[in-house]
């Protein structure tokens, strides 16, 4: 088996904890309003057109033209963003720091805007220790586009059959695995150590 050589890290839900919930928690009280707003409105597949590459300025255009009563509460979701990123996810962070310091080549592909993804590398400064990354909305690709891989493979010359991935969406695994990287469903920095020594890479010695 070939010895890995590249670790790449997917960061939301792997580095850092994301949730559009909570500055909605005292923006609606109300539970009901609530779910139905980011089920409804705000909801996933709209915010996965911003990591693609689509502005927030269009991204809030196109939906207060369908929900006009809603206009606060949709720019609302742009500007309280960075409270939905509170806190880096330690144990994970820890191992990929270790990574560093040990001198593996680590990179980060994440599907993220790229209007935001300054705004958590200046929050999270751990972000900038990664030799490089690849942002979705820099690029208009998004996981689990076979091209993303692609493009991140050939930007940041790594050997597929010597890169192993981590992402917690197991169609990102998926398609990692598709493409010819060795790939884990991150669900713990506990589970992620036991995956790196599976794969011949020993952290916290």
């Amino acid at each position: 088996m070939t010895v890995i050589k590249h670790i790449v890290f997917d960061v939301g839900q792997v580095l850092i904890y994301w949730n559009p919930e909570i500055p909605f928690r005292y923006l609606i009280p109300n539970d009901q309003k609530r779910q139905w707003f980011l089920r409804e409105v705000c909801n996933g597949s709209w915010n996965i057109e911003q990591d693609r590459g689509r502005s927030w300025h269009d991204a809030e255009r196109i939906l207060i033209e369908e929900h006009p009563d809603e206009a606060e509460l949709i720019c609302a979701f742009r500007k309280h963003w960075i409270e939905m990123i509170p806190h880096k996810i330690e144990d994970s962070v820890a191992i990929m720091k270790e990574l560093v310091k040990d001198g593996m080549d680590v990179t980060l592909l994440t599907n993220f805007n790229q209007e935001t993804f300054p705004l958590a590398r200046e929050k999270y400064p751990f972000l900038k220790l990664a030799r490089g990354e690849t942002v979705s909305g820099e690029i208009g690709l998004i996981k689990p586009d076979r091209a993303i891989y692609d493009h991140h493979t050939t930007t940041h010359d790594l050997d597929p059959q010597a890169t192993l991935f981590f992402d917690d969406s197991q169609k990102n695994v998926d398609g990692a695995r598709a493409f010819g990287w060795r790939a884990e469903l991150f669900v713990s920095a506990e589970q992620m150590a036991q995956d790196l020594q599976k794969h011949g890479i020993n952290v916290g010695r």
